[in-house]
């Protein structure tokens, strides 16, 4: 059996405008691709793995652990990466393991000594948030629950001082300044993206608990229903309402 430090870690994320993939071996990164062009997952995703094995030498059948951000995110950029690693995964006979994208992009602030708040941009004028704390061993770890709120009642609801990191804060910076003043803890602009490295990282510490998931179990995490959940909900709702006036 081989040891952590053997461990061959492909790691992706599509859970935004931007994309990541990483090759690890245990916890050193071994080559890494970062993108913010505003060009489709499916024409880039694969092409980057290629790239990457390509470069580090590696073929797919050396891998030992998959590992991709489910969410919260981009609806179709979440269905992509992950329909790409389960399907990697089911061929290759690889387990994988599910990241959150709101511990993944905590995981920019190491060594912080006050809470980190993730604040991604969830679009429709809200974010995804959830609060961590830095753990030596852990890195970062959940004191809250995710959620996805307008960024004005999630400001309003933060006590004390607190680091936040995410796109979110780029586009939101200015209320963060109103709201939350001088207790506001925000990195330089190049913090904000998420590194599939960190998706590494914490997947590798997941699966050396002993924790990971079957390929066919694999689904993104929205935390919210998609328009086409809304939509479809909407006409049934008309289709029920329908109905009754005509009963």
């Amino acid at each position: 059996m081989k040891s952590a430090e053997e461990i061959k870690i492909l790691a992706v994320d599509s859970s935004s405008i931007t994309g990541s993939v990483a090759l690890c071996q245990g916890e050193a990164l071994v080559a890494e691709s970062l993108l913010n062009v505003r060009s489709t997952h499916s024409e880039k995703l694969l092409k980057q793995v290629d790239l990457l094995l390509g470069e580090a030498g590696w073929k797919l059948e050396d891998l030992d652990l998959l590992a991709v951000v489910t969410g919260p995110g981009s609806f179709t950029g979440l269905r992509i990466g992950v329909a790409t690693i389960k399907g990697l995964a089911q061929v290759l006979n690889k387990p994988v393991v599910p990241v959150s994208s709101l511990q993944a992009i905590a995981m920019n602030l190491p060594l912080s000594p006050v809470p980190i708040c993730a604040f991604l941009d969830a679009r429709k004028k809200e974010v995804y948030s959830q609060l961590f704390e830095w753990h030596s061993v852990g890195g970062s770890v959940a004191i809250n629950e995710p959620s996805v709120l307008s960024p004005e009642r999630l400001l309003k609801e933060l006590s004390g001082e607190v680091a936040l990191v995410g796109d979110g804060v780029l586009l939101y910076r200015h209320l963060i300044e109103d709201i939350l003043a001088d207790r506001a803890v925000l990195p330089v602009a190049i913090a904000h993206q998420l590194r599939a490295v960190n998706v590494s990282w914490l997947a590798l510490q997941t699966w050396l608990a002993g924790s990971r998931r079957n390929a066919a179990d694999l689904l993104p995490t929205y935390l919210r229903p998609s328009d086409a959940e809304l939509n479809l909900s909407k006409k049934l709702l008309n289709s029920k309402d329908c109905s009754e006036k005509k009963s």
